[in-house]
């Protein structure tokens, strides 16, 4: 019975308080929208692949003992790609004014699990620049790997190309603005309840009831002038109506 009272509480302050709470949702929605189209700055992706082989063999076919080899130096290949040593180069062959460090956020370097085949993808808000920065990378990696750990085991599969209409993978406007009525959401009805938790003001008389903890005996009802001024002209209109009838029947008598 408690839990019935209480969830009839509940609807009845998001009843009453649901002006706000879809203000807020409102608000953070439009807020969202405008933060996605004007403020965020749009970002480009795109990926070069290389794969990791055997090129110094000349066996035709690889053991299972090989396979398993490259795919675990993949691992070591990721890290060395990420570094100093291979984004420095990168850094200089396009002229960027980035450290290694800023450069290393705009990379992500990832292989399927048992694949040869590695992607370095790259983002920024010039989607030319993605692909500059993806294929240099990917290049610069294959030169420098020999020297870096006396192997020659890279090949590039796939090089970045540039599209027509690219089209950025973030700010997702979609995915903000759900995010935003979300939390329009969960603030609107934590403002609503934290109102109703802190007015204390007495309005029926059932407040008192539960305030005081005394039974209410009766209840004064609130009069106001246009209701004294109606209930006189009431009066004033059953009185005119009452003394035709009288004079009517006076007439009729005589």
């Amino acid at each position: 019975m408690e839990e019935m009272i209480s969830l009839k509480e509940i609807v009845g302050v998001i009843k009453k308080r649901l002006v706000l709470i879809l203000t807020f949702i409102l608000g953070a929605a439009f807020i969202a929208a405008i933060v996605s189209y004007f403020v965020l700055t749009p970002e480009y992706e795109n990926s070069s692949q290389f794969i990791v082989n055997q090129t110094q063999q000349e066996e035709e076919q690889f053991t299972q003992s090989e396979l398993r080899t490259n795919v675990e130096i993949i691992n070591t290949y990721n890290v060395i790609i990420s570094s100093p040593a291979i984004l420095d180069p990168v850094i200089d062959e396009l002229g960027l004014d980035l450290t290694p460090e800023q450069l290393t956020d705009k990379i992500n370097v990832s292989s399927e699990e048992n694949s040869q085949v590695v992607t370095v993808t790259a983002t920024d808000e010039n989607p030319a620049q993605a692909v500059k920065i993806a294929n240099t990378t990917v290049e610069i990696f294959q030169e420098e790997i020999p020297s870096i750990m006396n192997v020659d085991n890279v090949a590039i599969l796939t090089q970045a190309e540039l599209s027509e209409n690219p089209s950025p993978v973030a700010p997702n406007p979609i995915i903000n603005i759900t995010i935003g009525i979300v939390l329009g959401v969960m603030l609107g009805v934590g403002i609503a309840f934290l109102i109703e938790y802190l007015d204390n003001t007495i309005k029926t008389e059932n407040d008192i009831a539960k305030q005081l903890g005394v039974p209410v005996l009766g209840v004064i009802s609130h009069v106001d002038e246009n209701d004294i001024n109606s209930h006189q002209h009431s009066n004033l209109e059953q009185t005119e109506t009452t003394g035709r009838r009288g004079l009517n029947g006076a007439k009729k008598t005589v």
